[in-house]
């Protein structure tokens, strides 16, 4: 038996059925028919796509310790080595990390010869600035 729920506008409904008219404050609906109803509000909302890459790029920001990592990028590209010293964190946890970073498309990481060099990407420099 699937339980009633009372929302914030005084709606019951059953998880499994769907709510045939919202009782909603007349200011809200006034505003809502004012940009075009919900089916406008409903196309503000950015494509699944673009949703799931900005969720991956604040996840990215949500850790100091990779902001601290940009903010290191920010003047010069550097390889591990340098980062290593500033973070004083272990290989694999800074790989980890950089990771992160490198797969939100804040930094990337081009080969020298046996070293990888971390850069900012625009998308991280303008997260940062």
């Amino acid at each position: 038996m699937a339980r009633k729920q009372q929302s914030c506008c005084g709606i019951q409904s059953k998880r499994t059925s769907k709510v045939k008219e919202m009782e909603i404050p007349e200011s809200i609906r006034e505003e809502l028919d004012r940009i075009g109803g919900l089916g406008a509000l409903a196309k503000r909302i950015p494509a699944e796509k673009d949703l799931e890459r900005k969720s991956r790029i604040h996840h990215a920001l949500s850790e100091p310790l990779r902001l601290a990592i940009l903010y290191l990028l920010i003047d010069q590209p550097l390889c591990v080595c340098v980062i290593k010293e500033f973070t004083r964190i272990a290989d694999s946890k800074l790989s980890y990390h950089l990771a992160i970073l490198k797969e939100s498309g804040l930094i990337e990481g081009k080969y020298q010869g046996n070293w990888i060099i971390y850069s900012l990407t625009d998308t991280g420099r303008s997260c940062i600035s």
